[in-house]
Protein backbone atom coordinates (compact mmCIF):
# COMPACT_ATOMS: atom_id res chain seq x y z
CA UNK A 1 0.00 0.00 0.00
CA UNK A 2 1.64 3.86 -0.86
CA UNK A 3 0.97 6.37 1.35
CA UNK A 4 -0.39 9.82 0.79
CA UNK A 5 1.59 10.96 3.36
CA UNK A 6 4.16 13.47 3.19
CA UNK A 7 8.19 12.35 3.54
CA UNK A 8 9.04 13.66 7.21
CA UNK A 9 12.15 12.27 9.48
CA UNK A 10 9.33 9.82 11.12
CA UNK A 11 10.38 6.43 12.92
CA UNK A 12 7.79 4.55 14.49
CA UNK A 13 8.52 1.77 17.25
CA UNK A 14 6.54 -0.37 19.46
CA UNK A 15 6.46 0.55 23.10
CA UNK A 16 6.85 -0.85 25.75
CA UNK A 17 5.75 -0.78 29.69
CA UNK A 18 8.98 1.45 30.50
CA UNK A 19 7.28 3.58 27.83
CA UNK A 20 4.48 4.80 29.92
CA UNK A 21 5.74 7.68 31.41
CA UNK A 22 6.57 8.99 27.36
CA UNK A 23 2.43 7.77 26.37
CA UNK A 24 1.59 9.68 29.64
CA UNK A 25 3.38 12.98 28.51
CA UNK A 26 1.68 13.09 24.75
CA UNK A 27 -1.41 11.88 26.22
CA UNK A 28 -1.59 15.25 28.41
CA UNK A 29 -0.55 17.68 25.81
CA UNK A 30 -3.08 16.16 23.36
CA UNK A 31 -6.04 15.02 25.43
CA UNK A 32 -7.50 18.88 26.39
CA UNK A 33 -6.73 20.68 23.55
CA UNK A 34 -8.10 17.60 21.21
CA UNK A 35 -11.84 17.21 23.50
CA UNK A 36 -12.14 21.05 24.85
CA UNK A 37 -14.70 22.17 22.39
CA UNK A 38 -16.53 18.40 22.24
CA UNK A 39 -16.94 17.58 25.98
CA UNK A 40 -17.06 19.16 29.24
CA UNK A 41 -13.93 19.87 31.59
CA UNK A 42 -15.61 17.55 34.11
CA UNK A 43 -15.59 14.46 31.77
CA UNK A 44 -12.27 15.49 30.14
CA UNK A 45 -10.83 15.44 33.51
CA UNK A 46 -12.66 12.47 34.52
CA UNK A 47 -11.96 10.63 31.62
CA UNK A 48 -8.00 11.35 30.88
CA UNK A 49 -7.83 9.90 35.29
CA UNK A 50 -9.39 6.85 34.29
CA UNK A 51 -7.59 6.18 30.64
CA UNK A 52 -4.06 7.17 31.53
CA UNK A 53 -2.84 6.86 34.74
CA UNK A 54 0.31 4.55 34.80
CA UNK A 55 -1.75 1.84 36.24
CA UNK A 56 -4.19 2.12 33.94
CA UNK A 57 -2.18 2.06 31.06
CA UNK A 58 -0.07 -0.71 32.48
CA UNK A 59 -2.92 -3.05 32.76
CA UNK A 60 -3.90 -1.92 28.84
CA UNK A 61 -0.22 -3.30 28.16
CA UNK A 62 -0.43 -6.43 30.11
CA UNK A 63 -4.13 -7.35 30.47
CA UNK A 64 -5.79 -6.49 27.31
CA UNK A 65 -3.39 -6.67 24.64
CA UNK A 66 -3.58 -3.26 23.50
CA UNK A 67 -0.24 -2.37 21.64
CA UNK A 68 0.75 0.78 21.77
CA UNK A 69 3.00 2.54 18.79
CA UNK A 70 5.50 5.63 18.96
CA UNK A 71 6.06 7.96 16.84
CA UNK A 72 9.46 9.85 16.76
CA UNK A 73 10.10 12.92 14.38
CA UNK A 74 13.64 14.11 14.89
CA UNK A 75 13.93 11.83 17.96
CA UNK A 76 11.30 13.51 19.28
CA UNK A 77 7.93 11.48 20.47
CA UNK A 78 5.44 13.07 18.92
CA UNK A 79 2.17 10.94 19.12
CA UNK A 80 1.54 7.42 19.82
CA UNK A 81 -1.50 5.06 18.76
CA UNK A 82 -3.05 1.70 20.64
CA UNK A 83 -4.58 -1.19 19.20
CA UNK A 84 -5.93 -4.71 20.22
CA UNK A 85 -7.35 -7.77 18.35
CA UNK A 86 -11.27 -7.75 19.27
CA UNK A 87 -13.30 -10.81 20.64
CA UNK A 88 -14.27 -13.16 17.60
CA UNK A 89 -17.52 -12.30 16.42
CA UNK A 90 -20.48 -13.56 14.31
CA UNK A 91 -19.64 -10.74 11.63
CA UNK A 92 -16.53 -13.35 10.16
CA UNK A 93 -12.70 -11.96 9.53
CA UNK A 94 -10.63 -11.12 12.31
CA UNK A 95 -10.81 -7.91 13.82
CA UNK A 96 -8.94 -5.57 15.15
CA UNK A 97 -9.42 -2.29 16.97
CA UNK A 98 -7.71 1.00 16.83
CA UNK A 99 -8.45 2.85 20.27
CA UNK A 100 -5.99 5.99 20.64
CA UNK A 101 -4.53 8.05 17.90
CA UNK A 102 -2.89 11.18 19.36
CA UNK A 103 -0.45 13.41 17.65
CA UNK A 104 0.60 16.20 19.64
CA UNK A 105 -0.88 19.74 18.26
CA UNK A 106 2.54 21.26 17.01
CA UNK A 107 2.83 17.87 15.04
CA UNK A 108 -0.31 18.29 13.56
CA UNK A 109 -0.79 18.31 9.68
CA UNK A 110 2.57 16.68 8.85
CA UNK A 111 1.66 13.32 8.18
CA UNK A 112 2.23 11.98 11.37
CA UNK A 113 -1.22 10.59 11.76
CA UNK A 114 -1.18 8.75 8.58
CA UNK A 115 1.91 7.19 9.20
CA UNK A 116 0.55 6.02 12.87
CA UNK A 117 -2.90 4.12 11.54
CA UNK A 118 -0.80 2.52 8.68
CA UNK A 119 1.26 1.17 10.91
CA UNK A 120 -1.79 -0.26 12.96
CA UNK A 121 -3.26 -1.59 9.74
CA UNK A 122 -0.24 -3.23 8.73
CA UNK A 123 0.27 -4.86 12.18
CA UNK A 124 -3.58 -5.84 12.12
CA UNK A 125 -3.25 -7.42 8.81
CA UNK A 126 0.25 -8.81 9.55
CA UNK A 127 -1.44 -10.70 12.44
CA UNK A 128 -4.39 -11.83 10.20
CA UNK A 129 -6.49 -9.07 10.61
CA UNK A 130 -9.07 -8.77 8.04
CA UNK A 131 -10.88 -5.36 9.27
CA UNK A 132 -10.14 -2.45 11.76
CA UNK A 133 -12.73 -0.74 14.09
CA UNK A 134 -12.66 2.13 15.70
CA UNK A 135 -14.95 4.54 17.93
CA UNK A 136 -14.41 8.50 17.11
CA UNK A 137 -16.90 10.87 18.96
CA UNK A 138 -19.85 12.22 16.83
CA UNK A 139 -18.54 16.00 16.95
CA UNK A 140 -15.02 14.83 16.65
CA UNK A 141 -13.65 16.93 13.44
CA UNK A 142 -11.29 13.73 12.91
CA UNK A 143 -14.12 11.91 11.60
CA UNK A 144 -13.57 13.13 8.02
CA UNK A 145 -9.41 12.04 8.50
CA UNK A 146 -11.00 8.69 9.37
CA UNK A 147 -13.08 8.68 6.19
CA UNK A 148 -10.05 9.88 4.03
CA UNK A 149 -8.27 6.59 5.14
CA UNK A 150 -11.22 4.48 3.99
CA UNK A 151 -13.23 3.97 7.21
CA UNK A 152 -17.32 3.99 6.87
CA UNK A 153 -19.53 4.86 9.71
CA UNK A 154 -21.16 1.96 11.06
CA UNK A 155 -23.44 2.32 13.70
CA UNK A 156 -23.96 4.96 16.63
CA UNK A 157 -23.05 3.79 20.57
CA UNK A 158 -22.89 5.55 23.44
CA UNK A 159 -20.77 4.26 25.85
CA UNK A 160 -20.70 4.54 29.32
CA UNK A 161 -17.95 5.74 31.37
CA UNK A 162 -18.02 6.77 35.24
CA UNK A 163 -21.35 8.87 35.22
CA UNK A 164 -20.39 10.21 31.54
CA UNK A 165 -20.79 8.77 28.23
CA UNK A 166 -19.02 8.79 24.84
CA UNK A 167 -21.29 9.59 22.11
CA UNK A 168 -19.44 7.58 19.26
CA UNK A 169 -19.40 6.47 15.79
CA UNK A 170 -18.10 3.17 15.34
CA UNK A 171 -16.04 3.10 12.30
CA UNK A 172 -14.55 0.41 9.90
CA UNK A 173 -11.62 -0.21 7.30
CA UNK A 174 -11.80 -3.38 5.39
CA UNK A 175 -7.93 -4.41 5.35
Amino acid sequence: MTSDAPLAPTRIEPATLQDIPTIMGLAEATWEPTYRFIISREQLEYMYRVIYTSASLKRQMAEQQHSFLLAYVEGEPAGFASFSPLPAGEDGGTGYKLHKIYVLPTRQGQGLGVHLIEAVENAARAAGGTFLDLNVNRYNPAIAFYERRGFARQREVDVPIGPYFMNDYIMRKEL
